[in-house]
């Protein structure tokens, strides 16, 4: 589904908002992610750091586990921003997360100079551990 600009600049002011609360006192990166269901109701996440590293739980995740733990499965798009000059992609993890609950929907990125980018979740990551991995 093509997400037109007027909804994508929504996302990504709540993504710049959600940024905001994002707790980074080890990287200094805070990212924010908004989360579009197809109800339209948007969910919003920023990155948590812990001291154990893997303890961390990046925006992404958080907006996806936001939405899910409220009953929302059906997603059209997640926006994601930091500071940073370029396009914030998630980590492996994330797309992983990401893959489970959709290939279709909207991936929508913004760097520091207004661009924006949009990915569906399938060029983002096209090869996902998937149920069908699971078979013996």
């Amino acid at each position: 589904m093509i997400i037109d600009k007027e909804t994508k600049i929504k996302l990504l002011k709540a993504a710049y908002e959600a940024k905001e609360y994002a707790y980074a006192p080890y990287s200094n990166f805070s990212v924010g992610a908004a989360l579009l269901t197809k109800e339209g109701r948007i969910f919003t996440g920023c990155n948590i750091e812990n001291a154990s590293y893997g303890a961390t739980n990046c925006a992404e995740r958080t907006a996806i586990f936001k939405a899910i733990s409220e009953g929302e499965r059906d997603f059209l798009a997640l926006a994601i921003v930091s500071d940073f000059s370029g396009y914030t992609f998630p980590c492996g993890i994330c797309r992983q997360v990401i893959s489970e609950f959709s290939k279709e929907f909207q991936v929508i990125f913004q760097n520091n100079k207004g661009e924006i980018l949009s990915l569906s979740v399938k060029d983002l990551f096209p090869y996902p551990f998937n149920e069908k991995d699971l078979v013996k």
